[in-house]
């Protein structure tokens, strides 16, 4: 192996590991909630929400890394249930997810508290492929952190979504983030 491609390897590993660790700051998501983020991260304007998430619910709010591939969101919507809940739902949001990826794996689906609130918490590998058969594009491989929690008539759901070459970089920092979660 040429010294050169070795030298580069090592400057692009070594970037992606100083990105990954980026400092958390405290972000105000709305007069509830708030969490720690890494401090590079930027709000996504009301037009990219519209496009990255075109769903029935908006989210309350949209964070982006600078080159736009990791994401951090949080949806609010009524709801009928309670925190305690939760763990009744599990088997409801999981079979979601497993409904909207080609492929999943999980690495862990519990009931788990932060900052003395219960939390549905879904970590998981996922792929989705194009199965419209419409396009060659290779299939989208995340790594993901899903937490649900319900407040009040609220129901509260916090994802992070990374692409899974990013996975082992920023596995530590999207636990941090979501172990970060607070509402008042």
């Amino acid at each position: 192996m040429n010294m050169r491609y070795i030298a580069f390897l090592a400057i692009i590993f070594v970037a992606g590991v100083a990105f990954a660790q980026g400092k958390l700051k405290k972000t105000q998501i709305s007069k509830e909630v708030t969490v720690q983020l890494p401090s590079d991260f930027t709000p996504l304007p009301d037009d990219g929400i519209a496009r990255k998430y075109p769903a029935t619910t908006k989210p309350l709010a949209v964070y982006t890394s600078p080159n736009g591939q990791i994401d951090f969101s949080v949806t609010q919507k009524k709801s009928q249930f309670q925190e305690a809940d939760l763990n009744m739902l599990r088997e409801f949001y999981k079979a979601n997810l497993m409904e909207t990826f080609t492929q999943i794996d999980f690495i862990r689906q519990e009931v788990t508290q932060v900052k003395g609130k219960d939390y549905l918490v879904f970590e998981f590998v996922s792929k989705l492929a194009d199965e419209r058969g419409t396009s060659n594009l290779a299939p989208v491989n995340k790594y993901s952190i899903v937490q649900y929690t319900i407040k009040g008539n609220q129901l509260y759901i916090f994802t992070m979504h990374i692409p899974f070459a990013m996975k082992n970089d920023w596995q530590g920092t999207a636990r941090e983030v979501m172990n970060s979660i607070n509402i008042k």
